[in-house]
């Protein structure tokens, strides 16, 4: 089993919709029995929490299915557990090698990285611009070119 980590600050935003869309991706693809995706915050602040409700609205619209996810937080072991931790901008990347022991196994990676024409590597925070739509559409632009990404380097 193929596991993916996103992450972003508190787990209420970015990451919660990235581990939506991409469930909702391989689902589509039938690779559900492969790969298992979770969600995470570098911070603490919503632990216990479902998705911010800009979130769950935008979801709503697109009618993909949030109703598992509760905001946690990021772990040591996480590094080791998880074979893809994807970062949603520079700032959480920097914090989870931050915390990553001498030689975690996870490639660890921003999900922007994955989308090579696009010149921002960071999604922006919705928690702070309220642009959710903006942050949907890069999170799908992204799932999508790391799903494929995954695909060829897995050979799945």
């Amino acid at each position: 089993m193929i596991r993916v980590l996103f992450v972003c600050l508190g787990n209420i935003c970015r990451s919660p919709m990235a581990e939506a869309v991409f469930r909702d991706l391989i689902q589509n693809e039938g690779l559900a029995g492969k790969i298992e995706v979770d969600s995470a915050g570098t911070g603490n602040w919503h632990i216990g929490e479902p998705p911010h409700r800009g979130t769950r609205k935008k979801l709503d619209e697109v009618k993909i299915d949030y109703s598992i996810i509760k905001a946690r937080q990021i772990s040591v072991s996480d590094l080791d557990q998880f074979d893809y931790v994807i970062a949603m901008d520079e700032k959480n990347l920097i914090d989870i090698h931050a915390i990553a022991q001498e030689n975690p196994t996870a490639y660890i990676a921003r999900l922007l990285d994955f989308v090579k024409h696009n010149p921002s590597k960071d999604v922006p925070d919705p928690y702070f611009t309220g642009n959710f739509d903006l942050t949907y559409d890069l999170v799908k632009e992204g799932c999508e070119h790391l799903l494929a990404f995954i695909r060829e380097r897995e050979q799945i």
